[in-house]
């Protein structure tokens, strides 16, 4: 049902989980753990398999909670539960809060989960290319600080993500990125296609993950593209002219 990382294992404290589409009740193209409450899959289905990702956690269906994405560098924080209807419109969310397990969707893009294990400061960033670029990273670790995190302490873990073999783009974006920094070509690879380029989306966040300096950092080496039994995929089901997607949800939470 859901991976883990070694770096965020070792702490006594956290659990987490990087959740596959394994162990749920959706069927079709959402089979099984769909946990998009913005797919069009049956809500009270994706309901059940966000209980059962709660429960493997050791938390309340009611203390799962998740944001309502939008792409953004921004990030909440969280005090207390809020309703899926309530959901923040944020991409990030950092808590001190014990037995609050928060998390973000995903279906391609970076799933980053991030604890402090000494301050109990746990946070949870949703990467995509847009995301990245604007500084979601680097504004969810200044969120952990202001609850007492240390960045130095600070353990970061990526999940399942689309990697640059899978990761087609246009010479547009190539540019985007050339314009904001010229050492971002390292980024790209020439692909099949002329005026198109392969994307390491992975490498693009190891590297603001390495600037910010934290403690350490650790990437599962996962394709959600290429690996169609473990993971859902917007790029995949776009390429299979499918009408939606199951999302992935990747959580963490302080033990009480």
């Amino acid at each position: 049902m859901m991976l883990q990382a070694k770096s965020l294992s070792r702490f006594d404290r956290i659990r987490h989980g990087f959740f596959t589409r394994d162990g749920g009740v959706s069927d079709g193209i959402y089979a099984s753990l769909n946990g998009g409450v913005g797919s069009k899959d049956d809500m009270a289905l994706v309901a059940e398999n966000r209980a059962r990702m709660a429960r493997a956690l050791g938390v309340a269906p009611a203390n799962f909670v998740t944001c309502f994405q939008i792409h953004s560098p921004d990030v909440v924080v969280a005090e207390r539960p809020w309703t899926a209807e309530a959901r923040p419109k944020a991409d990030a969310i950092v808590t001190r809060v014990a037995g609050l397990a928060i998390g973000v969707s995903t279906a391609d893009c970076g799933p980053l989960l991030f604890a402090d294990q000494q301050a109990g400061v746990i946070g949870a960033a949703h990467a995509g290319w847009r995301g990245a670029f604007t500084g979601v990273i680097e504004k969810t670790i200044a969120a952990m600080e202001t609850l007492g995190a240390d960045r130095s302490r600070i353990a970061a873990a990526l999940g399942p993500l689309i990697r640059k073999q899978n990761y087609e783009v246009s010479q547009s974006f190539v540019d985007e990125f050339r314009r904001a920094d010229e050492t971002h070509a390292r980024f790209f690879s020439p692909a099949s296609r002329e005026d198109h380029a392969m994307f390491d989306l992975p490498g693009f966040v190891a590297s603001r993950i390495k600037h910010s300096g934290i403690g350490s950092f650790e990437d599962l080496q996962l394709c959600t593209y290429a690996d169609a039994e473990r993971f859902y995929s917007y790029r995949r089901s776009v390429h299979r002219a499918e009408p939606d997607y199951g999302r992935h949800v990747n959580a963490i939470v302080l033990a009480g």
